[in-house]
């Protein structure tokens, strides 16, 4: 079983975590107390970005077995159903689409059905929608390269998905106090927007590692999935309280995920869903 060769999950968590911290404070500290250093900030907040990257390939291209099940995880969509495929494209689009409708019940505003143009943070020298494809991509070909695979090693499904999701609020952090990023905005704009940031985590991941693992670990399924959210969160002129009814109705559906696939999240053979595990 491959999954056995994940093997370094402390090494793994503790380098992906202290590398980006140390940049990423070094990025806010920056950002606040010089002028005119948005290439800078930005070239230290991409390098905090790619470290767990780097570090994911550090572990997997000196053993032959991880790198070649690495390189054909991108193309295994031969035996994929295509239902995952369009809810790996739509559900986020849905799911917003859905939120901003049910504050309409609440007195919110039809016009954050309007598509802005804009984007709710800045980044620097580059436009933001390439911050919101690069991002999430750099992201996930650290998180299910090896991220992932070394924790599902040692736990059961679900409590690898807790697990990630608490590292992957406390990985955030420092970018709250980088001037003008998203997280940094988020903060100021007040205390339940920045936690329904944290709560939205678990939901997430528990979605995107069902997509995973449904599609027999391919990597891209996880990357588009991760680019849709961060994207259609975007596009509209979305009330923030949209996005806390977004977190509960993926909530629930990630409450319906664990109940019905309770064989994929809480038992300990996974390979009835990936030929490869």
């Amino acid at each position: 079983m491959i999954l056995k060769k994940y093997k370094y999950p402390i090494l793994f968590y503790a380098l992906s975590i202290s590398i980006p911290w140390a940049l990423w404070f070094i990025a806010g500290y920056i950002s606040h107390n010089a002028h005119d250093v948005r290439q800078s900030v930005l070239l230290i907040s991409f390098l905090g970005l790619l470290a767990p990257v780097l570090v994911s390939l550090l572990l997997i291209l000196p053993d032959k077995d991880l790198k070649h099940d690495f390189l054909n995880r991108f193309f295994r969509f031969k035996s994929i159903k295509p239902k995952y495929l369009f809810i790996t494209s739509l559900l986020m689009l849905s799911s917003i689409i859905l939120s901003q409708l049910i504050s309409l019940l609440f007195g919110y505003n039809i016009s954050q059905f309007h598509i802005t143009g804009s984007y709710s943070f800045t980044s620097g020298v580059l436009p933001v929608w390439v911050l919101l494809f690069i991002a999430p991509a750099i992201e996930e070909l650290a998180w299910h390269s090896y991220g992932t695979d070394c924790l599902r090693a040692r736990f059961d499904l679900f409590t690898t998905c807790i697990i990630f999701a608490l590292f992957w609020g406390l990985w955030h952090f420092p970018l709250s106090f980088i001037k003008d990023y998203y997280h940094s905005n988020l903060v100021e704009s007040g205390l339940i927007y920045s936690l329904n940031f944290i709560l939205s985590l678990f939901p997430f991941v528990i979605i995107m590692n069902w997509l995973y693992y449904k599609t027999n670990r391919n990597i891209l399924v996880a990357i588009i999935f991760h680019i849709t959210a961060g994207y259609f969160n975007e596009i509209f002129a979305t009330h923030p309280m949209s996005k806390v009814i977004q977190t509960a109705l993926l909530t629930l559906f990630a409450i319906f995920l664990v109940f019905k696939e309770k064989d994929l999240f809480f038992g300990h053979n996974t390979s009835k869903y990936s030929s490869n595990l």
